[in-house]
Formats: structure tokens, sequence, C-alpha cells
């Protein structure tokens, strides 16, 4: 017995010492550096220290796109602003073009000699004239609202008159037209005031 407690001994005596457990870190102080950055790492969590420059990184590219979009919507605006008034001076100088040959007649008519034009040479020019002007205009899409026997429409017409219908059917249409209206492409410019036929039940006769 006393051979193996020697060699129990022995063996002992050639272990090597058991390790010291790792110092804790005490209550209330930070965990090492090292060790946090492993940890995130490991969990995949960028740390706020190493995740700052790509955030800078992606704002300025926001605020680069934001920027070009701004100056592309202010260059589309101008474009578009400019190729409107540029239409409708087009638009304009058609429709002068139109009106040339008329303002032309008109200047001969207004510069007759008196002394050798009659009131119906004078009357006759003016008609002409007018004949050309609305042409014309119709040509550039005018319409006129002249139109009587027809039905009473708040929509092109004033009624500023009133007349008495002989017969249930003249109810609520138009007697006469009294001031012209006039329609462009299909837009009321001025409705024509007219005078309405009225029913009242009783034949005019």
């Amino acid at each position: 017995m006393a051979k193996h407690r020697d060699h129990r001994a022995a063996h002992a005596a050639q272990a090597p010492p058991p390790a010291e457990p790792a110092e804790s870190a005490a209550p209330g102080e930070p965990a090492a550096p090292v060790e946090a950055v492993e940890v995130a790492a490991e969990a995949g969590v960028v740390p706020p220290v190493e995740a700052a420059p790509d955030l800078t990184a992606q704002l300025a590219e926001l605020n680069d796109k934001y920027l070009r979009l701004a100056a592309e919507y202010e260059n589309y605006r101008k474009r578009t602003t400019r190729e409107r008034l540029e239409l409708r001076g087009r638009a304009q100088g058609d429709l002068v073009a139109l009106l040339i040959d008329a303002l032309d007649d008109l200047g001969r008519v207004a510069h007759l000699a008196p002394e050798a034009t009659t009131a119906r040479d004078v009357v006759a020019g003016v008609e002409l004239v007018e004949r050309k002007l609305l042409k014309q205009l119709e040509v550039a899409g005018l319409e006129r609202v002249a139109q009587v026997d027809v039905p009473f429409d708040p929509n092109v017409h004033e009624a500023i008159a009133q007349a008495p219908a002989t017969a249930p059917e003249q109810d609520h249409t138009v007697a006469a037209v009294l001031q012209t209206g006039y329609r462009f492409n299909g837009q009321l410019l001025r409705a024509a005031r007219v005078q309405v036929r009225l029913w009242s039940g009783e034949s005019g006769g």
C-alpha cells in the first residue's frame, strides 16, 4: 500500500496546476471593447462607429439625387412655359393673318372719296367686309349663335324679353335674336341675347 501511495503522490507532483478562472469585470464596469466588438460581429450587428461612414455616404447620395431631380423639374417647367408661350404666339399670328385681307377691304371702304361715293356704296362695302371677316373667323373655329325657332338653351342663350306663343309647341322657343352669341372651338364666348316665346294656355288668335 505504501508503494501505491508513493505512485499517486508522484503523479500529482507531475500534473500541471489548474488554470485560474478569468477575472470578470466588476459590477458597474463596462465590458472590454474588443470583446463587445466580437460579440456584435458574431450577432451580425454593425457597431455605430463603423456604420456612420455608410450612413453619411447614403445621405450624400440621396441629397445629390434630390438636387438633380429639382434641377430637372425646373428645366422642364421653364421649357413647357416657353413652348406654351410660343404656341400661343403662333396661334395669334395665324388668326391675325386671316384677318389681314378683311382689314384691307375695310381700309378701302373707309377711304372712299365722299364726293364720289353714295351711301349704297358704303353699305355694300361694309357688308363685304363683314362677310369676309366672318368667313375667316369661321375658318379659325368661330361659330355664331343666332338661330331662331329653336328651343331656348340657357347654356347658350340669355333671355332678355318675352313674347306670347301661339301654340303649345312654341313654348320656350327663341322668337328673335337681339344680339348674336359666339362660340370658339366649342367654347362659349358670349351668350346670345334672345326673346323667348311663352305659352300661357290661350291661343294668340
